[in-house]
């Protein structure tokens, strides 16, 4: 990369620093207790909305993987989140009304939090959907990775973003409250995947999976990108450039191996597709705080009109990280 070309990237990253300073003035402390976070502790940052379905069960799965303490932003929800949220003893939570799409899909408000929070700590940024799978996750906690990380000088890890899905229509089991979803979403596409690296930024670009299959079988360029690096050794210098899909400085996008072997990678489950996707859909269509003017969840609302069924003849159940390996969708690198 150029001298010139470095230059503008550091501007960049600057101009985003300077707007998530800027945001922060959108968000409102509800219940705030970072003044407990202790020097070690592994960190979740997180944008919510109306999710309230899902908060048990996401803060059960990532407290028994080893996270410590949860900074989340609720966009607004009407569904009781904030009274649940406020109640957990491990989660500082803050409150805005504020445009999604103004604060760049949610971005700088987390920017303008890890800034603030996240300097010098293992810091993981999800969605509650997405659920973090690493190697050897059945039996080492979090923080047997980010050790590992720490001992090898890796500053970030990469996990592509699988899409589960059921077998048969979505809304044919109801998700409840505190549930496991991938007792209901238990299937994936081991194929049907695209990479190209993104040269401005470095990191590799994922595309494919039911998404494109299902919803942009023409125009699978449109399809959501499914490469993340969620989890970083955060620096107050760093800063999320388009959700998790990459970050500033360029380095901490190559989070894979270009002279032979495979980096450790991990896998985010993706459980967007259960009965309560079709409303949220089309809350989302409406709300229109998405990028691209929502064409994504356009796409949703029209195909789910015929209750498409994602699964096919060519969908993999999903059984454990080792399977993921197998397939090439994670790799344990050299960390053995």
């Amino acid at each position: 990369m150029g001298v010139w070309q470095t230059y503008r990237l550091r501007l960049q990253r600057q101009r985003w620093q300077i707007r998530a300073f800027r945001k922060r003035r959108d968000l409102s402390p509800v219940i705030d207790r970072t003044g407990a976070i202790r020097r070690d502790d592994i960190l979740l940052f997180c944008t919510q909305r109306n999710e309230r379905i899902r908060l048990p069960f996401f803060l059960k799965y990532y407290r028994d993987l080893g996270v410590n303490h949860f900074l989340i932003v609720d966009n607004h929800s009407s569904d009781g989140s904030v009274d649940y949220l406020r109640d957990q003893e491990d989660v500082s939570l803050w409150h805005t009304a504020a445009g999604y799409k103004r604060a760049r899909f949610g971005v700088d408000w987390l920017n303008w939090l890890q800034r603030k929070h996240g300097h010098r700590h293992w810091c993981l940024t999800v969605d509650p959907d997405e659920f973090l799978i690493y190697p050897f996750c059945d039996t080492r906690p979090l923080r047997a990775l980010t050790d590992w990380l720490d001992a090898s000088s890796i500053k970030s890890f990469s996990a592509m973003l699988l899409d589960m899905y059921p077998k048969g229509r979505l809304d044919a089991q109801p998700y409840k409250e505190g549930q496991d979803p991938f007792e209901i979403a238990r299937w994936f596409d081991s194929g049907n995947y695209t990479l190209k690296k993104n040269k401005r930024y470095g990191n590799l670009w994922i595309q494919g999976g039911p998404r494109s299959r299902v919803f942009f079988p023409g125009t699978p360029a449109k399809a959501p990108a499914l490469n993340k690096i969620p989890l970083v050794k955060w620096d107050r210098k760093y800063t999320y450039v388009s959700s998790t899909h990459m970050l500033l400085p360029r380095g901490l996008n190559q989070t894979y191996d270009e002279w032979g072997g495979e980096k450790a990678s991990g896998v985010l489950l993706h459980a967007k597709f259960l009965d309560t996707f079709s409303a949220k859909a089309a809350e989302e269509l409406d709300r229109k705080q998405h990028y691209a003017a929502s064409v994504e969840y356009r796409a949703y609302t029209e195909s789910l009109k015929d209750d498409p069924d994602l699964w096919c003849k060519w969908s993999e159940k999903y059984i454990n990280w080792r399977q993921l390996e197998i397939l090439g969708l994670m790799s344990k690198g050299n960390w053995a």
